[in-house]
């Protein structure tokens, strides 16, 4: 600990005799400026001296005969000398004083000539009444520059330059921004001195990529019991997934982890306006991390850097991030496994990554994070509520149950929103509903109780989500219905909440009844005013997706047939040319309206048969606003028993 102490005392006193050394020069130089100025300044005889106009000189100084002589210097210049008993009036009060406050000897006033005739001819013209002791003396004055001046004239703006310059270029050496540094590489360093406090106890879910990482972290720390055996350690590891599932929160656990350094820096982090930039900035990086080996060298966003080449992206050429990725793979060509040196790198964009990048002996191993499962949800849950001061009936497997499609990131949002919506309400303890009310308002947005609706609005908003929940309640695979609310949060003026199911496959029917479902709020309005309403935008966008997914992508059209267009490289995002004909795409599109149009009957059919149920519960929302499961139930009858245990566990 004394140690510590003592070294970081001498660290604080290098800064300090630096900055007092930057300091002191920059005073100094500024110092010997402005002597420079005030002797340059000063340097000419008439600097005490005002300069007036011949009007002047003539009408309120020559008239008043208080003028005691006039010296004309280099035939351009007049100075005038005022008398001494004349000094004393008030109106010659200002140049009676030289700068520094002593008596001014003159001269007192100056001004220009165009040629010494004329000034002759006017100043015998302005003495005709003068008599001759009145008249001043009139000296003819040839005074050349000194030495010292013409010297200050060339040298000022040089020394003003010169100081500026080196005021520049001090700031910008004081931030490591300077000229000659831009193709270094600034990477965030963690060693032992530094580590980072993140562990893999941290990381919640996610096991088996953990296993993998921890692998990579034993070889670092004991080599040797690979070594023995002839194996080879992966060159590179490419962590995939989508946002927020724990890609860049994984590589804080290994620096935490592993024993050695860790050079840590971003995709965008290579690319300047410069060309050869990003190129240079790579060799510097791995340079540096080979000088520290064993080491770890972590590049987050490396699809900035690493996206496919091709002659589809011709249109989108960057040669300076092609030059970027070139330096990139010559650098992880140029160590072998028994360096000692590891390149790993996130992405949320595994497809658009080139081809070569991806080979074996670069990023020989692919950890891909999906969206965690509710096992995984509940340990993540577990990590983020360990801070706050939760009340006796909240359950995290109930909270794990009700965000299926959630990521890490999600669920830390979720408890920090809790909390937060529990701290305005001034409670002691962040209670269940803080949490329901939490996971609504970052699925749709903040509740907006005060958006002014009208009652006929409000009826047909009321019909709209009753369509919604009838359709969904009569269907068998459709997910289970949870609330039915028509208060607005963020855009939407209504919503039907499910207790969605978990699958890792989806059948045809489910994704017939979803369309029917999606599709049951247009439907009401449909049958119960004989009119529609724009309300039905974010349904129509969903079903739309939805139905050209199952035809183009899943094989779910019998007439299109057992046939995929989805593109998984993502080579067809910047192509202008589609993966079909004409022909085909106009039966895609016959396909597409028919499947719509069949459970927009359904849905139809549905709300027909259950006209008085659909009055029933539209009138119950206009009166309540917010209808729950159990209410619902009461209307609509039975449906899964199974699932209302489940159901019933995460309402407020």
């Amino acid at each position: 600990m004394k140690t510590q102490k003592k070294n970081t005392f001498a660290y604080n006193d290098i800064n300090s005799d630096q900055e007092d050394g930057f300091f002191n020069s920059r005073w100094l130089s500024l110092s010997i400026l402005v002597i420079v100025v005030i002797i340059f300044f000063f340097s000419s005889s008439h600097s005490d001296a005002e300069q007036i106009t011949w009007q002047k000189f003539k009408n309120e100084i020559l008239q008043k005969h208080d003028v005691e002589k006039v010296d004309i210097v280099n035939n351009e210049i007049v100075e005038v000398y005022i008398k001494k008993q004349s000094l004393k009036r008030k109106e010659y009060q200002k140049v009676k004083q030289d700068y520094f406050g002593g008596a001014n000897n003159g001269p007192h006033y100056f001004f220009r000539i165009g040629s010494v005739d004329v000034f002759e001819r006017q100043m015998e013209q302005a003495e005709l009444n003068f008599k001759e002791n009145d008249k001043p003396t009139i000296q003819y004055i040839t005074r050349g520059n000194s030495w010292f001046t013409t010297i200050l004239n060339w040298l000022f703006p040089i020394l003003l330059l010169g100081f500026l310059w080196f005021y520049i270029m001090k700031r910008m050496s004081s931030r490591a921004t300077g000229m000659f540094d831009f193709g270094k590489a600034n990477p965030r360093i963690f060693n032992s001195a530094t580590r980072e406090k993140i562990r893999f106890k941290d990381v919640a879910g996610y096991e088996e990529a953990k296993v993998e990482i921890m692998e990579i972290v034993d070889f670092l720390k004991h080599p040797e019991t690979f070594t023995k055996l002839g194996a080879k350690i992966p060159k590179g590891i490419l962590l995939v997934g989508a946002p927020g599932t724990g890609k860049t929160l994984l590589a804080k656990a290994i620096a935490g982890e592993a024993g050695v350094p860790f050079f840590s820096l971003s995709g965008p982090e290579f690319i300047e306006m410069f060309v050869g930039v990003g190129a240079s900035r790579v060799r510097d990086l791995f340079t540096k991390a080979k000088k520290s080996s064993p080491s770890i060298i972590f590049i987050d966003e490396i699809d900035t850097i690493g996206r496919v080449r091709g002659k589809i992206q011709s249109i989108q050429v960057n040669d300076e991030r092609d030059s970027t990725l070139n330096q990139l793979l010559a650098e992880m060509d140029g160590f072998d496994s028994t360096s000692g040196l590891i390149v790993l790198a996130a992405t949320n964009r595994g497809d658009i990554l080139d081809p070569a990048l991806l080979r074996p002996g670069r990023f020989d191993r692919h950890i891909h994070l999906d969206l965690p499962n509710k096992k995984e949800r509940l340990d993540i849950f577990n990590v983020h509520l360990r801070p706050l001061t939760l009340g006796k009936t909240v359950d995290a497997e109930s909270l794990a149950a009700q965000t299926p499609g959630f990521s890490g990131a999600d669920i830390s949002n979720v408890c920090n929103e809790a909390a937060l919506i529990a701290a305005r309400k001034k409670k002691k303890c962040v209670d269940p509903k803080d949490f329901f009310d939490a996971i609504e308002r970052i699925i749709s947005g903040l509740e907006k109780k005060s958006k002014i609706i009208t009652p006929n609005e409000k009826k047909i908003i009321a019909y709209h989500e009753a369509g919604h929940a009838i359709v969904s309640w009569m269907l068998k695979s459709v997910d289970p219905l949870l609330k039915v609310s028509i208060i607005p949060h963020g855009r939407s003026l209504g919503g039907t909440w499910y207790f969605p199911e978990e699958r890792q496959i989806t059948t045809k029917s489910q994704m017939n009844d979803s369309l029917c479902a999606a599709l049951g709020g247009r439907t009401a309005e449909e049958i119960v005013f004989n009119d529609i309403s724009s309300g039905a935008l974010d349904d129509l966008e969903k079903v739309t997706k939805q139905a050209y997914s199952m035809v183009a992508q899943l094989g779910l059209s019998s007439k299109v047939g057992n046939i995929s267009f989805y593109d998984s490289t993502g080579m067809y995002e910047s192509s202008f040319q589609k993966p079909f004909s004409e022909a085909t795409a106009e039966l895609i599109d016959n396909e597409v309206r028919i499947l719509v149009e069949k459970a927009h009957q359904s849905a139809k059919t549905i709300l027909e048969e259950n006209r008085d149920k659909l009055d029933i519960l539209a009138n119950l929302l206009i009166q309540k606003e917010v209808v729950y499961f159990d209410e619902i139930k009461m209307i609509l009858g039975e449906k899964q028993k199974n699932l209302e245990k489940n159901v019933k566990s995460v309402e407020p």
